[in-house]
Parts: C-alpha cells; sequence; structure tokens
C-alpha cells in the first residue's frame, strides 16, 4: 500500500488550500484514511479521518468548520480542503491508512499503519 500527499505550499492567513492523497495497491473500501500534521516542536496530531465506508467522519476541534475531508473512491484519492487558514496550520501534514473495520479512529496516529511522506502547509500572516 502505497501514499501520496500533494497539494501544499504557501497561502497567506485566511487563505485555503486542497490536499490529496492518492493511495495504491489497494481498494478504497480496504482502508480508512486519516490526515495528520507536525507542527514544528510539536507532537504530531490527528486532524480528521474518514471510514472505509465514507460512513463515519471525525475532525480534531481545532479544524472543526473550516475543514473538511472528502474522498473518491474512482481515483482512489481522499481529499482535505482546508478553509481559513491560520498560522497556526502551519504543518507538515501527513495521510495515513489503517484496515480499521468501522469508523477511522479518533484518530490517533497509533491506529494508522501506513504513511504517506508528508507535504508542508506554511501560512503566512
Amino acid at each position: 500500500l502505497r501514499l501520496v500527499e500533494s497539494g501544499g505550499g504557501l497561502v497567506q492567513s485566511g487563505g485555503s488550500l486542497r490536499l490529496s492523497c492518492a493511495a495504491s495497491d489497494v481498494t478504497p473500501d480496504e482502508i480508512a484514511v486519516g490526515w495528520f500534521r507536525r507542527a514544528p516542536g510539536k507532537d504530531r496530531e490527528g486532524v480528521s479521518c474518514i471510514s472505509r465506508r465514507d460512513d463515519r467522519i471525525e475532525y480534531a476541534d481545532s479544524v472543526k468548520g473550516r475543514f473538511t475531508i472528502s474522498r473518491d473512491k474512482a481515483k482512489n484519492t481522499v481529499y482535505l480542503q482546508m478553509n481559513s487558514l491560520t498560522t497556526e496550520d502551519k504543518a507538515v501534514y501527513y495521510c495515513a491508512a489503517a484496515q480499521i473495520p468501522d469508523g477511522c479512529g479518533q484518530p490517533k496516529d497509533y491506529e494508522y499503519d501506513y504513511w504517506g511522506q508528508g507535504t508542508q502547509v506554511t501560512v503566512s500572516s
């Protein structure tokens, strides 16, 4: 199973970005997918996740109402639409996958087994 993130970059505060996580060597119905981030000097935290059936979605409190996770099963790709970005959102963003039967966890990084390489998101004030 391979995951490749894209879509990171530099954006001004208040702006938007859409991250993509393309999966290969796995069918979308097999995996829950989560987005995580690690800001400088901080632990990696879960941002959002979507269950393998797309029937459960979770968001961290810090991103609720601003970020939206979605999946295109035909493209085997999960997206993270990030709006109203602030400097607090600056981090390396990772997508991860896990064969969780129901739901998608909290998400916590120990719940996920497969990881992408990460994509940098920088928000300028």
